[in-house]
């Protein structure tokens, strides 16, 4: 009965989770579509201001291409090449400088060898496994313990398997944090010390950053309470 009960507390947490990651999504989509609309004085490009950030800061072997969709900003290590979605690339609006600085702040921690980028592209693999097969594998190993003598033990070790594989997942997410927070940190000193921005435009590339950090404060939230249901589920198949 404590095993049940733990899991529909937790499954109490779900409904919360779920409407903060609705909020964040909602709120990023709102505040872009907000500051797209608002040019920068300066007149300067997403492209330019990811460039000029890269100058300053003696990177010299990192691209900036325009790649394809809304919000598909990104800086993939393996190449050195910053991609920024159609809204951003040749956009003069205070969004479009805030998220091409954003991503330009990945390559500078790349650049850098900071640890926390570095750590979490170490277990990118693995999350990918993780997030495909861990709550699979949890489900498989618990109806295996369940139609079986308890003597086996094979569906325990599958569904903590599974467990372990998607543990991964809400360490990936923990990791994240520190690592766009740093990202935004660093585009956001850049514009205001040299002067991407004035005066209230700051102001509203720092909102749309901030409201982006939300997603993966919703990421982190959702991932740890999957992996506490998943773990009550796995106590529960033990205890048979």
């Amino acid at each position: 009965m404590g095993a049940y009960f733990a899991y529909y507390l937790t499954g109490i947490f779900v409904i919360p989770v779920l409407i903060f990651s609705l909020v964040a999504q909602g709120m990023v989509k709102r505040r872009f579509r907000k500051y797209s609309s608002v040019l920068s004085r300066t007149n300067m490009t997403g492209a330019q201001a990811a460039y000029r950030l890269l100058q300053l800061n003696g990177i010299t072997d990192v691209s900036i291409q325009q790649t394809g969709g809304n919000l598909t900003d990104n800086y993939n290590p393996k190449n050195k090449v910053i991609s920024l979605s159609e809204g951003v690339y040749n956009s003069t609006s205070v969004a479009a400088i805030g998220i091409a600085c954003h991503e330009a702040g990945h390559a500078c921690q790349h650049a850098n060898a900071y640890a926390p980028l570095a750590f979490r592209n170490f277990v990118i693999p693995v999350t990918r496994v993780g997030s495909w097969l861990g709550v699979p594998l949890v489900i498989i190993g618990t109806i295996i313990s369940s139609r079986f003598a308890v003597s086996t033990n094979i569906g325990y070790y599958i569904a903590l398997f599974g467990l372990v594989l998607y543990s991964f997942v809400a360490l990936f997410q923990f990791i994240t944090l520190p690592v766009e927070f740093n990202a935004s940190r660093r585009a956001l000193e850049t514009i205001r010390d040299n002067g991407f921005l004035v005066e209230d435009e700051y102001d509203g590339a720092k909102k749309v950053l901030t409201a982006a950090a939300l997603t993966y404060v919703a990421a982190l939230a959702s991932s740890v309470v999957t992996l506490l249901r998943l773990f009550i589920v796995l106590s529960g198949s033990r205890r048979r």
